[in-house]
C-alpha cells in the first residue's frame, strides 16, 4: 500500500507507526486490553518493515521491528525462560516460501529442504508448562521471550492440561512442554452474546479472548471461559525428530493437532497448506496457517537462530482477512433504485487472497458512526468471497490533512437533486430516468436470477445503451440482429446469438419475472412468495397493501415498496409492454405436502445438494421458503458456516433442522 515518499515523509510516517504499533503491543501484553486483531498489527508491522528496509538510517533500536515480544505484565510475578521462547518469520504465498527454503538450504549446504512435520498455527497464546517429576510445577507466558508472567493458578483451570502426566523413561520426569492456549470457536461466540447482553464491548476474535482470560488476577473468571491447550514442542529430551515429539506429548495426555502430518519436501507442504486452507473454516477453532519444522532436530538445531526466529521452522500464513491501508477518496455510485451509495477508493491492497482497491461504506450515517475521514489510514476487512468492508480509521496516524465527507446534494450521474425520505438511511436520485438507475436496471432485468439471458451481460447492455437501441426494459424485445451487428466488436454471428437467446426467454416463470422487474425490496425469495400467493401477475399487480401484507414474511415496508411500483403510470405502462414480449408460465396453487403452511429459512453450507435445490425441494413439500428468520418462521435448516439467522432463530425459539433432519421431514 506504500507509495513512494519523500525521506521527510518516511520518517514521519515511521515515527507514527512506531507510536501505534508500540501502544497496540503495550495494550495487548501488558493492559491484557488488545484494541485491533492479529492481522491489524501484522498490517501496520509490514509497512514499518517496509520504510525501514528503504530507509535503513530510519531504523531505531525500540522500533517494534527490532523486538521478540513484549513486556512481562507487572501483575504477575516474572518468570526467566530457561529456553529462549522464540517467534517464527512468517511467509505469505508460495514464492515466499520457496525463496525461504532456497536461503535456508544454501544455509545447511543442502541442496534442498526436509522432510518437514507440518502443523497448524492455531491463533492463541503462547504458553510454557514446566514438569518436575511429572507434576505441572509451573506456567509463564512467552513475556518478550526471555521473561514472561507466572499464570499457574489461571491454567490450572483448563482441562485439557494435565497436572499429573507418566512420561516415557528415557523422558525423566524434568520437562517443559510448549503450545497454545486458545478459545474454540462455539464458546468464543457465546461469550460475546453474553457480553452483548450485559451490554459489554465484544471481543475482536478468540485469541483475544483467550488471552484476557489467561491475564485474570482471579482464576475464576479464567474458570468460566472454556480455554483449550493445544500442545506443539517437548524441550528437555533428547529426541530425534519434531513427529517423536507428537507422539510422546499425545502418549502422556496432552492434545497436539490431530491433523499434523509428515511431509516430504516443500511441494508437499504447499500442497497440505492449501488442503488445510479449504477447511479452515469448518474447523473448531481459529487457525491462520500452517507451521513447518524440519523434522530431524540435529539439522533443526544446527540451523541456529536468527534474529527472534529459528531457521529451522516457519509459519506459512494463509491471506489475512483484515489489513490496513490508505483512504484516497469516498465516491458515489447510483444503484438500480436511485440509492446513491458511497464507496472506498483505496490504495491497491492484498486481502484474502484478492487485490482490493474500492470497498463499500453504506451510507452516510455509517461514515460519520465510524468517524471516517478521506485519507485516514483504516482497517480494511474482507474474509472469503464477502463484499470488502472498511472497518473504521486508524485515527492516531492522523497527519491534520484528512477531511470530513459531505455527501452531495445533487446526483452525480444526472445532476438532480437527491433526497433523504423520512427515517431512512439512503439518499436518492429524484430523477426516475436517471442513467445510472436505468442502466442498472437493464443489467439486473437480464441477470443470472432474473430472464438470465445469456451474451446479455453488463458490458453489452452497456454498448446497446450507449447506441441509444435500448432505453427500457422491453426495448430489448424490439432489438434486431442487423442493428446488434453494425456496432463494434460485434459481428453477423454475435448478433445472431443475442437475438437467439433473448427469444428463448420469451416464456418465463412468474418468480423471475417479478424478481426481474426490479422493485425495492423484492428478492428472489420474495418475488416466489409474491408469485404463490398471487399467481398471475394480474392479481399482483392490482393487489391493495393489505392484500400484500397477508403474504407470508411480507412486512409493511416490502408491501408498501410493491404497491407503490404498481401505482406508477410509466410501470404500468412498461408491463403492459413487457407483458406483450413475453408469455408467463402458469402458476399453481402449491400442493398438499408434509411442510404445507409452514415457513423455512435455509443457510450455512448444505453437503448433499445446494441451496437452490433444497428450496426446490421445500417448496415441493409444500413450504414458504424465506431469506429472513422471523417469529413466523417455522424451521431453520443449518448447515455448515451458518452465520448470524441461526443465531437469530435461536433468539427468537425457532425450531433449527439439521441438513438430515431437513431431508427426513420432506420425504
Amino acid at each position: 500500500m506504500i507509495k513512494t515518499m519523500t525521506k521527510p515523509e518516511a520518517e514521519s510516517r515511521a515515527r507514527k507507526l512506531r507510536e501505534v504499533i508500540n501502544g497496540l503491543r503495550y495494550r495487548y501484553h501488558v493492559l491484557d486490553d488488545p484494541e485491533v486483531t492479529d492481522e491489524i498489527y501484522d498490517s501496520l508491522t509490514s509497512e514499518l518493515k517496509q520504510i525501514e528496509a528503504e530507509h535503513q538510517d530510519l531504523i531505531t533500536p525500540d522500533s517494534p521491528t527490532q523486538r521478540v515480544g513484549g513486556a512481562p505484565s507487572p501483575k504477575f510475578r516474572k518468570v526467566t525462560h530457561e529456553t529462549v521462547m522464540l517467534s517464527l518469520d512468517d511467509v505469505h504465498g508460495d514464492d515466499e516460501l520457496l525463496a525461504w527454503e532456497t536461503k535456508i538450504a544454501k544455509y545447511l549446504g543442502a541442496k534442498k529442504l526436509g522432510p518437514f512435520y507440518a502443523e497448524l498455527k492455531v491463533d492463541g497464546l503462547a504458553m510454557s508448562l514446566r514438569y518436575e517429576g511429572g507434576v505441572l510445577v509451573q506456567a509463564a507466558t512467552r513475556g518478550d521471550g526471555q521473561v514472561g508472567e507466572d499464570v499457574t493458578r489461571n491454567i490450572l483451570t483448563i482441562h485439557s492440561i494435565p497436572f499429573q502426566v507418566k512420561p516415557p523413561k528415557a523422558i525423566g520426569g524434568n520437562f517443559e512442554v510448549r503450545g497454545e492456549i486458545y478459545l474454540p470457536k462455539k464458546p468464543f461466540e457465546e461469550l460475546n452474546k453474553q457480553r452483548a447482553k450485559a451490554g459489554e464491548p465484544l471481543f475482536a476474535n478468540p485469541r483475544n479472548a483467550s488471552a484476557g482470560a489467561v491475564r485474570q488476577l482471579d482464576p475464576a473468571i479464567t474458570a468460566q471461559r472454556s480455554l483449550a491447550f493445544m500442545a506443539y514442542s517437548l524441550l528437555g529430551p533428547a529426541l530425534t525428530t519434531h513427529q517423536k515429539e507428537h507422539e510422546i506429548l499425545m502418549a502422556m495426555g496432552f492434545v497436539t493437532d490431530q491433523h499434523a502430518q509428515l511431509v516430504g519436501d516443500v511441494q508437499e507442504l504447499i500442497a497440505f497448506a492449501a488442503k488445510m486452507q479449504t477447511e479452515r473454516d469448518r474447523l473448531p477453532l481459529q487457525v491462520d496457517g500452517v507451521v513447518a519444522t524440519l523434522n530431524d532436530t540435529n539439522t533443526f538445531r544446527r540451523g541456529g537462530v536468527i534474529g527472534k526466529a529459528p531457521r529451522g521452522a516457519v509459519a506459512y500464513k494463509w491471506p489475512a482477512e483484515e489489513v490496513t491501508t490508505k483512504l484516497k477518496d469516498i465516491l458515489i455510485q447510483v444503484g438500480r433504485t436511485g440509492t446513491l451509495t458511497p464507496v472506498a477508493d483505496l490504495e491497491p491492497v492484498v486481502v484474502a487472497g484478492s487485490t482490493v482497491h474500492r470497498a463499500t461504506l453504506h451510507n452516510a450515517d455509517e461514515i460519520e458512526r465510524k468517524g471516517i475521514l478521506i485519507g485516514d489510514t483504516v482497517i480494511l476487512r474482507k474474509a472469503g468471497d464477502v463484499i470488502p468492508e472498511v472497518v473504521g480509521p486508524i485515527k492516531e496516524l492522523r497527519t491534520g490533512q484528512e477531511k470530513k465527507f459531505k455527501f452531495p446534494s445533487k446526483c452525480p450521474v444526472c445532476g438532480s437533486p437527491v433526497e433523504r425520505i423520512g427515517a431512512e438511511v439512503a439518499y436518492r436520485c429524484t430523477n426516475p430516468d436517471c442513467y445510472g438507475s436505468l442502466l442498472l436496471q437493464l443489467r439486473h432485468f437480464t441477470s443470472k436470477n432474473a430472464l438470465d439471458i445469456v451474451g446479455l451481460g453488463p458490458k453489452v447492455i452497456d454498448a446497446l445503451y450507449d447506441a441509444e437501441l435500448i432505453r427500457d426494459q422491453a426495448d430489448i424485445f424490439h432489438l434486431k440482429a442487423d442493428d446488434i451487428a453494425q456496432l463494434e466488436r460485434f459481428g453477423e454471428l454475435s448478433a445472431s446469438n443475442i437475438i437467439r437467446a433473448i427469444n428463448d426467454k420469451r416464456k418465463i416463470s412468474l418468480p423471475r419475472f417479478i424478481y426481474a422487474l426490479g422493485i425495492r425490496h423484492v428478492g428472489v425469495e420474495t418475488a416466489q412468495a409474491l408469485a404463490q400467493h398471487f399467481l398471475s401477475i394480474e392479481k399482483l399487480r392490482q393487489a391493495n397493501l393489505e392484500q400484500l401484507q397477508k403474504v407470508p414474511d411480507i412486512g409493511p415496508v416490502v408491501a408498501e415498496s410493491v404497491a407503490n411500483y404498481f401505482k406508477t403510470k410509466p410501470k404500468q405502462e412498461l408491463l403492459d409492454q413487457l407483458i406483450e414480449e413475453i408469455t408467463l408460465e402458469k402458476m399453481t396453487p402449491p400442493k398438499k405436502g408434509p411442510l404445507s403452511g409452514q415457513s423455512i429459512v435455509i443457510t450455512g453450507t448444505l453437503e448433499s445438494m445446494g441451496r437452490q435445490e433444497a428450496q426446490a425441494k421445500a417448496r415441493a413439500a409444500g413450504a414458504d421458503v424465506n431469506d429472513s428468520v422471523s417469529k413466523n418462521t417455522s424451521y431453520v435448516v443449518v448447515g455448515a458456516n451458518p452465520g448470524s439467522k441461526a443465531d437469530k432463530a435461536k433468539k427468537l425459539g425457532v425450531k433449527i433442522l439439521s441438513e438430515a433432519g431437513f431431508l427426513r421431514l420432506v420425504g
